[in-house]
């Protein structure tokens, strides 16, 4: 399993290019977002008015028997409450709705994004992180807008409003109340610092955990196979005690900030109830400016609080838009850089002078060339490891060639839309992959160009009739994931259907009869050489028997052509093919 990488960003809250580029995604939805912030605002004014109405309505009206002043007083703070609960209500409403519309479009632009990624992505990076990059962290930005700025932006100015009613009513109740607000302010600086660390701890966790998860479910088999069971047990243990671990030192961090500033805030209420009292019984203050300042220190500590847990929140978010704006900056996507219109190729294909390596420094193919011209067939042997299915790789451009030049009636394939050239290339590899769903989602990938007329007809070019019709529901046959309900052969008929529903003008067989049965292997022999006809045919083989009629085989060792000719010629040559085949003839025998 690889592991999570280490350098991930320390999550520097004011980060100013990370958070304009999230402000793109909130740009759509400014005046919603505009909206939400001006409802926080308000709700911060209303909420640091309630204590000056109570201060009012205890000296003015209940010092004064002022009945009817107190029943204005009263209905004022009613009409406060009602504004104050419904600011509330529009805005959590509203914050939850433009990020949960965030969240959705960045989760489908990331998605979209890694649909036109190379393989060679795939190949080197897990898909455990990269679903935590499209779940985990992208649900980390809801935060960003539903709770991040529009929150801390309303919590300061409540802040500012309860400071100002304060220092308006006494100033010197004032001082004493804020005496252990530096302490406070020390605590939470020191909190900020430790669960920034643990955040970033967190976040590696859960995506080694997603890694590891993902990897041994789908390989289940292969653990299984190699009582490896109880190996692989002690290795999640040891990765899930790690994720703990993480979590726990956030928890720990929580579970000590907390305390101390309610204990920090009940020291400022303590000091307030002391020294007010003296200036109450003194009659140098008045009651009710005693009770509106026991109002306000609890509001004043509170938004502090909501402060700092807000910033770790927003800490988060930045942590996460961090990974998530490098996957979507990486220019790992082959890029449809021609846009010449495709509408129907002849499939005349041509290789020049090609070389390739998947690594750089480690070339896989070198100076291959050759010519298939339209409708011909040829074929591909070697031994594991020679680059055969490298080529068909390079021609469907899952990855882009170093040097040469592929060319298609003519034309360099890095010339055509990627889309269209695609579309005309029919391929069937020997690992089929289906997805959960029926037969025939499986078939049409849900193109809805593609009627069930279309998808008959090829089934029986393949032949596969009497296959389909057995199958419970027939096209509408549900199948489990990756297809475990079928066998290899039954996988291998459906890929066989798949890409004929396409009418492809070329047609690439990747080991398409390697690991069938021997009736299965012969019925797709027979559609083979049905489908074959007036296509532009390659096909990849280890069954030299499947291949005899092919215009043209080359052989390929350690990436290059090293014999090339018909089955006969080959064999005249008593060269590599010759020995493959004395090889296979001899197992065949055995």
């Amino acid at each position: 399993m690889q592991k999570e990488e280490s350098g991930v960003v320390s999550g520097n809250l004011f980060d100013i290019h990370i958070l304009s580029r999230l402000f793109q995604f909130v740009k759509p939805y400014k005046n919603l977002f505009y909206t939400q912030v001006a409802l926080t605002l308000t709700g911060a004014v209303l909420a640091s008015v309630k204590p000056y109405l109570v201060k009012v309505a205890i000296d003015d009206k209940i010092a004064s028997h002022d009945l009817n002043g107190l029943y204005v007083m009263i209905g004022l703070m009613v009409v406060v409450l009602v504004a104050q609960a419904f600011m509330q209500y529009f805005d959590t409403y509203l914050a939850g709705k433009l990020g949960q519309t965030i969240i959705r479009d960045i989760r489908i632009r990331l998605f979209k994004h890694l649909l036109k990624f190379r393989l060679g992505f795939f190949d080197k990076t897990p898909i455990g992180r990269l679903v935590t990059r499209n779940i985990s962290d992208i649900e980390t930005l809801s935060n960003f807008t539903s709770d991040g700025l529009a929150g801390i932006l309303g919590d300061f100015l409540q802040l500012i409003f309860i400071f100002g009613f304060m220092l308006y009513i006494d100033w010197r109740l004032t001082l004493i109340c804020l005496c252990p607000l530096p302490i406070l302010l020390f605590s939470t600086y020191v909190f900020k610092e430790r669960i920034k660390h643990s955040f970033n701890e967190v976040r590696i966790a859960v995506s080694n955990l997603n890694t590891f998860v993902q990897e041994h479910i789908t390989g289940m088999s292969i653990v299984q196979i190699f009582n490896s069971e109880q190996r692989e047990y002690a290795k999640f243990k040891k990765i899930n005690i790690e994720h703990r671990d993480s979590n726990l030192k956030s928890v720990n961090a929580y579970s000590v900030y907390f305390p101390i500033a309610e204990f920090i805030g009940s020291l400022g209420l303590v000091l307030l109830i002391w020294f007010g009292s003296t200036l109450v019984l003194g009659e140098t203050s008045s009651f009710g400016t005693l009770v509106s300042f026991i109002m306000y220190i609890s509001m004043f500590f509170r938004p502090i609080r909501m402060i700092a847990d807000r910033f770790n929140t927003l800490q988060l978010s930045v942590v996460s838009s961090d990974r998530i704006l490098k996957l979507l900056d990486d220019h790992t996507p082959i890029q449809s850089t021609g846009e010449k219109p495709l509408p129907e190729i002849k499939g005349d294909v041509q290789f020049n002078n090609v070389f390739f390596s998947y690594i750089e420094g480690q070339t896989v193919l070198k100076d291959i060339n050759f010519h298939v011209p339209q409708g011909g067939s040829i074929a591909f042997v070697g031994s594991t490891g020679a680059g055969k299915s490298s080529i068909i790789n390079l021609l469907n451009r899952f990855y882009d060639i170093e040097k040469g030049h592929i060319l298609i009636d003519g034309t360099d394939i890095r010339d055509y839309n990627l889309h269209e050239l695609r579309l005309q290339i029919g391929l069937v590899l020997q690992d089929v992959f289906l997805f959960s769903g029926s037969i025939r989602n499986n078939i049409t990938l849900y193109n809805p160009d593609i009627t069930d007329e279309k998808i008959w007809e090829a089934i029986r070019m393949v032949g596969a009739e009497r296959f389909i019709e057995r199958l419970p529901g027939g096209l509408d046959y549900e199948v489990m994931e990756r297809g475990s309900t079928l066998s290899s052969g039954q996988r291998q008929i459906i890929s066989f259907i798949r890409v004929m529903v396409y009418d492809p003008k070329i047609l690439i067989l990747d080991e398409a009869t390697s690991s069938i049965d021997s009736e299965t292997e012969e019925l797709i022999q027979e559609a083979t050489a049905k489908i074959m006809l007036g296509r532009t045919s390659i096909i990849i083989a280890h069954r030299l028997s499947t291949i005899q009629h092919v215009d043209t085989i080359f052989v390929l060792e350690k990436g290059e052509i090293v014999e090339s000719g018909s089955h006969e010629v080959l064999l005249g040559q008593q060269g590599l093919y010759s020995q493959l085949s004395a090889l296979q003839y001899a197992a065949a025998k055995e």
